[in-house]
């Protein structure tokens, strides 16, 4: 019998290369965890972080990201005046406190390939939303999907007037109407500084504390007494969280950690502010952040 012909060694596959992602948001520690997360994962890069949407954008139109993760939420341009400028460089997956149906219906008109709500979904479902986005695949947490049904079922009310807290106002209506985007070519997007300069109000960031100051080095650390040098960086960290209001599972789902860790983390603050409750702990901590005289 002949012999049975060999089939020919076929090479393996190169792996492909890792999704390029833009972190944006106003929160340090939720852009730590989100990098820290994501970073992690063989298949996922993050290649800058941004601080508010002009960062974005600019960090956007130098990487060239296949996903853009964006806050709606932060001064200066807010996630909604970037995110029409956004999506014609990337996909944008919505990732926020921001839970309002309006807002919700808004970023959805504006091109966002998915919403996330914060303490809505697990690490895991965050690392499949953004494979999904990048391959066309929509998201939505529970509260932003409400929001979808809403509008299927008659939409909002059409005299609904602007969003709150000015969200989607960074830009003036000239700016928004004399820049043009062109999507045919990579080459001709416009520079990052060619976007639009906000207009000279700052907005607010609700429900997302400044923590910068909680950074080693930082000068409200340095001059805020006992209280704030008694406390590790992390610890630090968590009462700023606790301090804007937040509950444990939101503090849990913003530094990625679990409600056990959090808690053990305020047994550990509450016993060194010599706190006896949440609210103590709050008053003691506020002084301390504004160099009154606190107690540990």
């Amino acid at each position: 019998m002949p012999d049975t012909p060999a089939f020919p060694a076929f090479a393996e596959a190169p792996p492909a290369p890792p999704l390029r992602v833009v972190v944006a948001d106003d929160n340090p520690v939720v852009r730590a965890g989100l990098t820290a997360l994501l970073s992690g994962r063989d298949d996922l890069e993050v290649v800058a972080e941004a601080a508010d949407g002009r960062q974005a954008y600019e960090f956007a139109v130098q990487h060239r990201p296949d996903v853009v993760l964006l806050d709606v939420r932060m001064p200066g341009v807010d996630g909604i005046s970037a995110l029409p400028h956004l999506v014609r460089i990337a996909p944008v997956l919505m990732m926020t406190y921001s839970r309002e149906t309006e807002i919700v219906h808004e970023a959805l008109r504006l091109g966002a390939g998915g919403y996330l709500v914060h303490g809505e979904f697990t690490a895991d479902q965050l690392v499949d939303a953004v494979r999904d986005i990048k391959a066309g695949r929509a998201h939505f947490t529970p509260t932003a999907s409400s929001a979808l049904l809403q509008g299927f079922r008659g939409g909002p009310p059409a005299d609904a007037g602007p969003l709150p807290d000015g969200l989607g106002t960074a830009f003036s209506a000239s700016a928004h109407t004399e820049t043009r985007y062109p999507t045919s070519n990579a080459q001709e997007q416009p520079t990052a500084s060619e976007l639009p300069g906000p207009q000279s109000a700052v907005l607010p960031s609700h429900q997302q504390p400044d923590v910068a100051r909680s950074f080693p080095g930082s000068t409200a650390t340095a001059g805020a007494g006992g209280v704030l040098t008694e406390l590790s960086q992390r610890e630090v960290e968590v009462m700023d969280l606790i301090a804007s209001g937040m509950t444990n599972q939101e503090i849990a789902a913003t530094c990625f950690i679990s409600q056990k860790t959090v808690k053990n983390h305020i047994n550990r603050i509450f016993a060194k502010l010599n706190a006896q409750s949440r609210g103590e702990a709050i008053a003691i901590w506020n002084r301390a952040r504004r160099g009154g005289p606190g107690h540990v």
